[in-house]
């Protein structure tokens, strides 16, 4: 899951970026109005996280632009103003939830998943690549019918690996939705679990369903039959 922060608040967007990561969501940060309405436009994101002091265009504005754009991503004010009418200013332009600052750690994610499952198309509530099943609710994975045990980490590599099954994802893609952009360590490290999900899905089964396209990144593939490794 992607959020996109649209607050200029530092610290507020490190203990968001930190918090979420081990609830799955990977977050960007835009920190005025003008980048963070472009992101919005323009960027994939499930859910938006939207303070209304901004600098360039407030927050109201850029929810005002992106309904008029209509970009129906969920949004959520998360602001330390606490009057009634600017909660009812945010509805009315088409907020879908509205925190005040501070906030719960506990709360904003469970209100994030919330809106994110009323507004996501329907999913499979399994993934499926030839035998190897991946159940995202039960946070589980099976080969031919035996259950892999992955980390979390692992997990959310193999995740958005198979929902992209057949197409190139790049190591940036990788980064993006498992780590988050603003993660500063080396891009090899999607090597390495890749290596060890490698080691966990496909070798112990005589297969090669993650696949390496030199200087492009990696597909899975739907293999059924054991394949020979390309690397």
């Amino acid at each position: 899951m992607r959020a996109l922060l649209i607050d200029d608040d530092r610290r507020c967007g490190e203990m968001l970026t930190e918090g979420l990561r081990p609830e799955g969501l990977a977050v960007k940060i835009a920190r005025d109005g003008y980048t963070g309405l472009h992101e919005a436009v323009t960027g994939d994101y499930d859910v938006i996280i939207l303070d209304l002091l901004l600098p360039g265009i407030s927050g109201y504005e850029v929810l005002r632009r992106l309904r008029m754009a209509h970009v129906w991503t969920p949004v959520v004010v998360l602001t330390a103003k606490d009057g009634e009418y600017d909660e009812a200013d945010a509805f009315d332009l088409g907020a879908d939830d509205f925190l005040r600052k501070p906030f719960s750690m506990v709360v904003l994610p469970a209100r994030l998943r919330a809106l994110w499952r009323r507004s996501a198309p329907p999913r499979p509530t399994q993934l499926r690549a030839g035998d190897l099943v991946l159940d995202p609710a039960r946070r589980r994975v099976f080969r031919g019918g035996c259950e892999v045990r992955l980390t979390q980490r692992e997990f959310a590599v193999l995740e958005f690996l198979m929902r992209h099954a057949g197409d190139v994802v790049s190591k940036s893609a990788l980064l993006a939705a498992v780590w988050n952009e603003e993660y500063a360590g080396n891009v090899n490290t999607v090597e390495l679990y890749v290596g060890y999900l490698r080691k966990k899905i496909d070798v112990p089964f005589g297969r090669s369903s993650i696949q390496t396209l030199r200087g492009s990144g990696y597909r899975l593939e739907d293999d059924a039959e054991p394949a020979p490794a390309t690397g």
